[in-house]
């Protein structure tokens, strides 16, 4: 049990006619473990209020080192220093006999100090006892009393020390009627009772397994009970205990006193209460001294459990916090909304909801629970078993002991499965974990057979602590929720881009934050544009949070309308500034827009605000930060932003990405910006390891906290022999002229079997080119790519659109054949006029 435990007053030998013997009382007992190395390794809440030491600051730190004795230090050889004893010297009794000592007051003897157990490296063979005057911080000295044990076995412990403040005791004490008050050992059967006070021993050991546990009180109960010893008569044993409640007390008292009249036995010293009230008196301390052991111990799981708002973490760390200090087994199960991410479940609980088993603690030997109860199942409960009558109540049920006959209708459940042997004979407690009057979920805590049964104080203990976990589960409940919401909501919004565009290939990536409310507003985008161009664009929203991504969609949706209207570079950020501006004085993002011409070799580049993006040559393998005009954020208003054309060769790769990916708090953006060129120019057998390893290089730079949006495009040209260009004039013989030409060029490709459906759409195309042109000059190209591409341009600006032609019109059925036969088709404004096309796909090569 990892907390301060209490020396109490047990049943005691009767002493000597006439004098009156003092109660011990009940005072914190220190319980420390050291290792064959000399180094802690467990230190009790106890030993924090006694020596002063946090246990993060003692574990694993050499013994000596905490142990604070003035004037009584080993010598630097290791030997025990002035003031020390040896094994028995003048306070071990192993046998049971006279132990006496020392601290100011407290008896007869030298003073001995904790310096006798300085080597603390295993060779103390026998028990030892003693008192120590100690200094701790800036405190006034203090006398601890103390008893060691030496430890042998397969594990790592090897010295067991307990100690306690010795004030306590001599406030209780009368030297009068107490020849001293020392540290001793007595055999365990030297007292009534010795069977209970063997069974509560284990509660002062640290947490560790049964087998540990049972191992170390063998040897305590072997070399000797500790006791505190009021005269050389008047032994009172440490009784390691939670504490009893002030009415089990009482009725155990009476049912003692019921037997002893009904028997004519004598009670045993201190089991009633005296005239003097004496028993009600203890009642109180360990009533007052059992809540506060139950206080320290919620107030340090509270401090444990919530440390984030990850709910996968959050379930780990609520079971985890009660095992082994409160229980043995914590099984921890939770509703199928809850566990999904969904909303806050509605309704109570019945025998079809399904239950999640989401965590198991236990100190069982490894794998025992994995095959019969693996985490992860999802099950109902009978309406017979305590666990439904805890999820339908919402209140704690306790189960002293789990029968043969429960055992067998809990495991009925578990279908091939045999739980029985885990289960029966164990005290269990149910406890629910609720929030807001809903129960989440709840917890089945089991404790060995050899331990302390659940009680009724154990029962509240459980009910707070469950309230306490249900309201983190609940907040980290929530926060997945939200989260699931808002990530959804952006995961909308983020285009799927197919990885083959028009002469080039292209890959994304996406990472979001890593602190909380990591839903942010970077995003990319890939759009088609007329004549085999393709528009690539990232941008970056300002801040984190729903706002920051339903503005990049509203940013996305018009970068998409604008550059589908084929706005150069240059306008398109304009428009888009003046968008912001009208959408709010706060809405302010970078963006970088470039167009790629694979026909002409060149990309048009226009950027606001945004860090450049990197060419990497297919040449020389070489890489490079483009040197652009930053231009300001979009939504600052008011700015120009100005397109640069960078030529470009088959094979060169483009990648743009969002600051987040560079920029680590305390270091220059350059650093991130140089580390980008590099893991972007490194070889990569594809697109997507390309990606993967720049973002495997920065990310191993540490400190990223902002999301991530990563573009990367190859560049693969057009060949000048897959481009067809022709001039047609504004004559009704052109469409004629236009459908020869198409079936040479197809011939010529050796595309024969698209020919017959690429001369009628082409015609469709061409006449309407020679009706609504105003010059004479009207363009036909054709294109050889992933798809063959027809375009017709003329200098008329009104774009044509479908219309529902009746039996007598003469027109407005050409497009609707295009639209029907087609791949795809469209129209575009141009500077000069308007661009009409429409794509086939090509036949299996």
């Amino acid at each position: 049990m990892d907390h301060g435990t209490e020396a109490g007053t047990p049943p005691r030998r009767a002493a000597r006619p006439g004098s009156a013997v003092p109660r011990a009382g009940r005072i914190p007992l220190a319980v420390v473990v050291v290792d064959r190395e000399g180094l802690v390794s467990h230190w009790s809440t106890g030993a924090r209020r006694l020596f002063g030491a946090a246990r993060d600051d003692a574990v694993g730190r050499p013994a000596v080192d905490l142990l604070p004795v003035s004037g009584v230090l080993p010598e630097t050889d290791g030997t025990p220093g002035p003031g020390a004893h040896e094994a028995y010297g003048a306070y071990g009794a192993r046998d049971g006999h006279d132990a006496h000592g020392a601290c100011d007051g407290l008896g007869p003897g030298p003073e001995s100090s904790l310096s006798s157990l300085s080597s603390l490296d295993g060779r103390l063979s026998y028990p030892a006892a003693g008192c120590a005057r100690l200094t701790v911080d800036d405190r006034d000295r203090i006398d601890v009393l103390w008893w060691a044990y030496p430890l042998v076995g397969p594990g790592r412990e090897r010295l067991l020390v307990l100690a306690a403040d010795a004030r306590a005791l001599r406030q209780e004490a009368d030297g009068a009627a107490a020849e001293c008050v020392a540290p001793g050992f007595a055999l365990h059967t030297d007292f009534p009772g010795a069977e209970d006070l063997a069974r509560g021993l284990p509660e002062i050991l640290p947490s560790m397994s049964v087998g540990e546990s049972a191992r170390i009180v063998s040897q305590v109960l072997e070399l000797g009970y500790p006791v505190l010893e009021f005269s050389r008569n008047d032994r009172v044993p440490v009784t390691p205990d939670w504490g009893v409640p002030r009415r089990a007390g009482r009725a155990a008292r009476r049912a003692l006193a019921a037997r002893a009249a009904a028997g004519g036995d004598a009670l045993p010293a201190g089991a009633g209460a005296g005239a003097d009230g004496t028993g009600e008196a203890e009642d109180e301390d360990l009533e007052y001294a059992a809540v506060r052991e139950r206080l320290e111990f919620l107030n340090e799981v509270s401090g444990r459990i919530g440390s984030s708002l990850d709910l996968s973490r959050t379930i780990v760390e609520v079971s985890k916090a009660v095992v082994p200090r409160f229980t043995d087994v914590a099984g921890t199960y939770l509703r199928e909304q809850v566990v999904a991410g969904e909303g806050f479940p509605e309704g109570v609980p019945d025998t079809t909801t399904l239950w999640h088993r989401v965590a198991l603690e236990h100190t069982d030997e490894p794998g025992r629970w994995d095959d019969v109860v693996p985490v992860g199942e999802a099950m109902p409960f009978p309406a017979h078993t305590p666990f439904f009558q805890c999820m339908t109540s919402g209140e704690p049920v306790l189960v002293p002991r789990i029968s043969e006959r429960m055992g067998h209708a809990i495991a009925a459940q578990f279908e091939k499965r045999d739980i029985r042997p885990l289960i029966t004979h164990r005290s269990m407690l149910v406890v629910p974990l609720k929030a807001r009057d809903v129960v989440l979920g709840f917890m089945i805590l089991l404790r060995h057979p050899e331990r302390a049964e659940f009680n009724d104080m154990d029962r509240v203990t459980g009910a707070e602590l469950a309230a306490r976990a249900g309201l983190v589960l609940d907040n980290a409940r929530m926060y997945t929720y939200q989260e699931s919401v808002a990530e959804t909501l952006q995961d909308s919004m983020l285009p799927h881009i197919a990885p083959r565009m028009a002469a080039c290939d292209i890959a994304t990536r996406y990472l979001p934050g890593t602190l909380l409310g990591r839903v942010g507003g970077d995003w990319f985008d890939a759009v088609k544009l007329p004549g085999s161009r393709t528009a690539l664009v990232v941008g970056d929203v300002m801040g984190h949070g729903l706002n920051s991504a339903a503005m990049m969609g509203q940013l996305r949706t018009a970068v998409q309308t604008m550059a589908a209207l084929d706005l150069p570079p240059g306008q398109l950020l304009r428009n888009l500034d003046d968008l912001a501006q009208r959408l709010g004085e706060h809405y302010l993002a970078t963006c970088l827009y470039a167009v790629y011409d694979p026909i002409a070799g060149e990309l048009l580049i226009a950027n606001a605000g945004h860090i450049p993006p990197v060419v990497v040559r297919a040449e020389n393998g070489r890489s490079d930060l483009l040197d652009l005009p930053t231009g300001a954020p979009i939504g600052v208003g008011g700015v120009p932003f100005e397109a640069v054309r960078v030529p470009v060769a088959p094979g060169d790769r483009l990648v743009m990405c969002t600051d987040g990916l560079v920029e680590v708090r305390g270091e220059d953006i350059g650093v991130g910006l140089a580390t980008l060129c590099e893991s972007a120019a490194h070889p990569a057998a594809s697109m997507d390891d390309a990606c993967d390893t720049i973002i495997r290089t920065l990310n191993a730079c540490g400190g990223r906290k902002d999301d991530v949006a990563l573009l990367m495009a190859r560049l693969n040209g057009i060949d000048p022999a897959d481009v067809v260009d022709l001039r047609l004039a504004r004559d009704p013989a052109e469409p004629s002229r236009a459908r020869a030409a198409m079936r040479e060029q197809l011939h010529a490709w050796g595309l024969d079997v698209l020919a017959e459906t690429a001369e009628l759409l082409v015609g469709e195309l061409v006449t309407n080119a020679v009706r609504h042109a105003h010059g004479d000059r009207i363009g036909l190209r054709l294109v050889r790519g992933d798809t063959l591409l027809c375009e017709v341009d003329d200098d008329d600006h009104t774009l044509p659109t479908l219309l529902s032609a009746g039996p007598g019109d003469e027109s407005g059925r050409g497009l609707r054949v295009v639209g029907t036969l087609a791949h795809e088709w469209g129209t575009s404004s141009t500077g000069t006029g308007k661009t009409v096309w429409f794509e086939l796909t090509l036949p299996p090569r």
